[in-house]
């Protein structure tokens, strides 16, 4: 359990939830599918790069089938389903969901077999994972400032990536949640960052301070120093956006 505990606290440390690349990667790469894996891997390490719950949390999936644990690709329901990935690894009698794809500081497994919620907290948001309803479905609920803000349902049907070409070519299109907003979340030893269009977020232990950035000039920079991504692949990302959305509806 330490050792998967590991990896994940490792993944979330180094690889951040990001649009960025996204955006640019569609414009300039045409692309509308899954980056590839030697392309999620140089955008790490080049450009401090991530990427969003389908390269994020696929690619982590096949890390950690290929270090040898049982580990089960899922698909998970939002607004639609199948919208969302996750992983469902088997390890000392107990199943636990990871996912490394939310923009959210799950730093560790989530124990899936619960008797009541298990709570992750950060600063105003709290994390809670319910028990699993009566089909073995886990629900994960976000509430900030005491008010549900977003979640989705696991579900524990082993699935392929192939099931989900179609889902991840929508998130391309035009009207699509992160074609129309910028979202980066990182975590730290001692915080969660979180860059939501113009406003910054950092939550220690159960405070977060929030910062409304001046413009999309203050933006750029400030993706930059904050998560090491080069200033033109910002500007170039947001300079086709129009007004910006809410990334958590």
């Amino acid at each position: 359990m330490a050792g998967l505990r590991e990896l994940v606290r490792a993944h979330v440390c180094r690889v951040p939830f990001e649009n960025v690349s996204k955006l640019y990667c569609m414009k300039h790469r045409g692309l509308r599918g899954l980056p590839g894996l030697e392309s999620f891997l140089d955008g790490i390490e080049k450009f401090n790069f991530g990427g969003t719950c389908y390269p994020n949390n696929f690619y982590f999936y096949q890390l950690l089938a290929n270090l040898g644990y049982r580990t089960t690709l899922c698909g998970a329901d939002m607004s639609g389903p199948d919208v969302h990935l996750v992983s469902m690894v088997d390890l000392e009698k107990r199943q636990y969901l990871v996912d490394v794809g939310y923009a959210a500081p799950l730093v560790a497994p989530l124990p899936r077999d619960l008797a009541v919620d298990h709570v992750v907290g950060s600063g105003r948001d709290r994390y809670v994972l319910k028990p699993q309803d009566a089909e073995g479905r886990s629900r994960l609920e976000l509430y900030r400032d005491g008010d549900l803000k977003h979640g989705y349902v696991a579900k524990p049907a082993p699935r392929r990536i192939a099931d989900f070409r179609a889902v991840i070519a929508d998130s391309y299109r035009a009207e699509a949640t992160f074609m129309n907003a910028i979202l980066l979340a990182r975590f730290f030893p001692d915080r969660f960052l979180v860059i939501h269009n113009l406003t910054v977020i950092e939550s220690r232990g159960t405070v977060s301070d929030i910062r409304k950035l001046a413009g999309r000039d203050e933006l750029v920079q400030i993706v930059a120093e904050r998560f090491g991504i080069p200033p033109r692949f910002t500007s170039d990302a947001v300079s086709g956006l129009g007004q910006l959305g809410d990334a958590w509806n």
